[in-house]
């Protein structure tokens, strides 16, 4: 029981921490997630973690919350999920009310607008460093249609404006159909 506790503590502990160091939202917090349960404490795979991050990111919500839903059920089940739904939203809720409550000062302070400023450097790092970190592990897989996928979605984004709903919908079409004749090729070979 006091080992259930350890990993409830560490559980919430950790997306406290996260949530509450990290600026730019969900697309920051993944690769430190990543870098946290998968690198450090080694209580989830890089594969899965990469099935947890595109899951988070096709349910509806934020994604950084729903990355750690699925982090925290996938450990230590639904008081897992509880602790580290609590440890992601505790830490803005905070800082968003002693923002509000001091807001006159924020607005017109140099200092914290420079800051601020200065953290969007951050986060467009961050985001890259997510980019090329989950990029490469679709590539290192070594299997022609995710790479397409990739490719096409960000085509189809970039280049010609396709609402994401319908992208998400048809990679998860394509994701489902895929996995249909890996299974069939599975069995009938084995």
């Amino acid at each position: 029981m006091k080992k259930d506790w350890k990993v409830y503590w560490k559980l919430f502990s950790s997306t406290f921490y996260l949530s509450a160091f990290t600026f730019g939202g969900g697309f920051v917090i993944i690769p430190l997630m990543k870098k946290k349960f998968v690198d450090e404490l080694h209580w989830i795979d890089e594969k899965e973690m990469l099935d947890l991050t595109a899951i988070a990111q096709s349910s509806p919500g934020a994604i950084a919350v729903n990355a750690s839903i699925l982090v925290g059920y996938r450990i230590a089940g639904f008081p897992g999920a509880a602790l580290t739904i609590l440890g992601t939203v505790l830490p803005p809720l905070i800082i968003l009310s002693v923002i509000s409550f001091f807001y006159a000062a924020f607005r017109s302070n140099r200092f914290i607008a420079a800051l601020l400023k200065g953290m969007q450097a951050g986060v467009a790092a961050v985001i890259c460093d997510v980019v090329f970190s989950l990029g490469g592990n679709v590539t290192r897989q070594k299997k022609i249609l995710p790479v397409l996928v990739m490719i096409g979605a960000f085509i189809a984004t970039y280049f010609f404006k396709v609402n994401i709903i319908l992208i998400i919908l048809v990679c998860g079409l394509l994701g489902a159909v895929s996995f249909y004749y890996e299974e069939k090729a599975r069995k009938e070979r084995g």
